[in-house]
This record gives structure tokens, sequence and C-alpha cells, in this order.
């Protein structure tokens, strides 16, 4: 990690400020007795930063729920890349996020850290230069054009369906599966019901947005016309890492395990083959 001489004082609209709001969980998750993620270079990163984190309010159900769901999606990269040596991955409003630290891809890896310009260039003051760094809007047409087509790509989107307006999750979806020849997408997945109480928690009200996007069958983007197949859902109360939670958060996600239904409410992977 990168030491600053000075700390960072970022300047950024409530949309982008999310960011901060998943480093300091991942942050405070390397902190505990028992991490889940134990991202040390988040803790790190979190350190080099001029922000009030305190005002964020983060309980312990975030903080682990946003560990957990970054090592699945870990896991779900390093098992592609490790299937296709030659693939691209795509980290699709990576924010300050440090999965490419974190899975070290080996050197035959395209690896794509993609996000708006100025939260790109934030990213680049603060983090080791591993990675090629795309600074789009991801609304705007073209702006595939620099990624190659011929390789396999592993496509992850974590966090971002809520905070993109309308059908334009869906649309990028289709842009992407058109672009590549073969790969899969792996996204943490937001019921209705989800997505929409999101703007009742402490910590994203404390930034002041509004997020309301999800869907509640795993099922629903093979209806996007995208190519997409569903491999895994994976619901992260069964999770053997709960074992590590703080109680009483553990006894609550192990009461709430037995409901499928109550499960989908909260962290779930999803990975799709296209």
């Amino acid at each position: 990690m990168r030491t600053l001489v000075q700390r960072l004082r970022p300047d950024l609209d409530p949309l982008r400020e999310t960011l901060l709001l998943t480093l300091y969980a991942r942050a405070l998750d390397s902190k505990l007795p028992h991490p889940i993620l134990g991202d040390a270079d988040s803790a790190a990163l979190a350190d080099t930063i001029e922000y009030d984190f305190a005002r964020l309010k983060l309980k312990p159900s975030l903080i682990c729920g946003t560990a957990l769901r970054a090592k699945k999606l870990d896991d779900a990269v390093r098992g592609f890349v490790a299937a296709h040596p030659r693939a691209v991955v795509l980290d699709l409003g990576c924010g300050l996020d440090t999965r490419v630290l974190r899975c070290d891809p080996p050197a035959g890896v395209g690896w794509y850290d993609i996000d708006f310009p100025d939260v790109v260039a934030l990213r680049t003051q603060l983090l080791p230069d591993r990675s090629e760094r795309l600074g789009v809007d991801l609304t705007e047409p073209g702006w595939l054009d620099p990624l190659p087509r011929d390789r396999p790509a592993m496509i992850v989107a974590e966090g971002l369906l809520p905070f993109l307006p309308g059908d334009t999750f869906q649309r990028m979806t289709r842009e992407l599966t058109a672009h590549f020849d073969t790969g899969e997408l792996a996204i943490n997945g937001y019921t209705r019901f989800a997505a929409w109480s999101m703007k009742y928690h402490p910590a994203i009200k404390a930034i002041g947005i509004t997020a309301a996007q999800g869907f509640d069958d795993p099922r629903t983007p093979e209806t996007w016309n995208a190519g997409l197949t569903l491999v895994e859902e994976q619901l992260l109360t069964r999770a053997p890492e709960v074992a590590d939670f703080p109680q009483p958060l553990r006894a609550a996600t192990r009461l709430i395990s037995h409901s499928a239904a109550l499960s989908r409410q909260g962290t779930r992977i999803l990975r799709y083959r296209f």
C-alpha cells in the first residue's frame, strides 16, 4: 500500500461517497478478532483518507455482510481465473475496492478497474498500479470499445445494481455479453424489498442517497435477452463464515438461514454464465 505524507480529503458527491462506506466496512472487518475478509489493505487505505467515518455508524451486520460478499466474489474471480489463465476481469463500479490486491491475478490476466473518471482518478492517487484503470460513464454508449473481445471475461459488479437508474443495469449487461464471446457475471443480488429498504439504513441515510432497484427471482436476469444462465445462488446466511460473526448477529443469521425467502432479503451472491 502506498504511504501518503498528507491525508487526502476526497470531494465526492453522495453516490460516489458510498465507496467510502464499503471501504470502511472492510477496514473494520480487518480489525475484528475473527475477520471475515481480513483486508488489511483496506484498513491502511482508510487511514490515508481525511473523512469522518464515524458518521456512517456502521453496525456489525453491514460490516460482516460487506466482508462476506466481497470474499465470495473474490472466490468466484479466483475460480474463473484458474480455469481461464488468459481471462480479462472487469470490476465494475470498483470504487476503492482492493480486490485486485486480494486476488493477486497472474501475469496473463487482464484486469480492468472501471468506474466514473473522478473515482478512477482518486483510485490512482491512493492505490498501487496493479490494473488497467478505465474511467467511464457506464450509461454512455461506447465505453466498452477499449476492452478486448476475444478473451473469456469475468465481470464483477459488487453493490452496483441498486444505484443505476431504471433498466440501466439490464442494458449494460446486454452490452457486456454482446461484447465478449464467453464469460461469467457475478453480482451481489438485491431483492426489490432489500433495495427499497436500503434508503432507511442509517449509513445510507447519513450519505443522503436513494437506492431502489432489485429483483426477487434469481432467474430474472435470464429474461434480459443477455444470454445469461444462472450458475449459482449463494445465500450467505448459510455460509460457513457465519461462525465468525459476533454475537448476537451470529445467532440471528443462523435463525434466518432456515428460510430461503428471508435469506434472500440479506446478502446473496449470484453467478451467471454467458
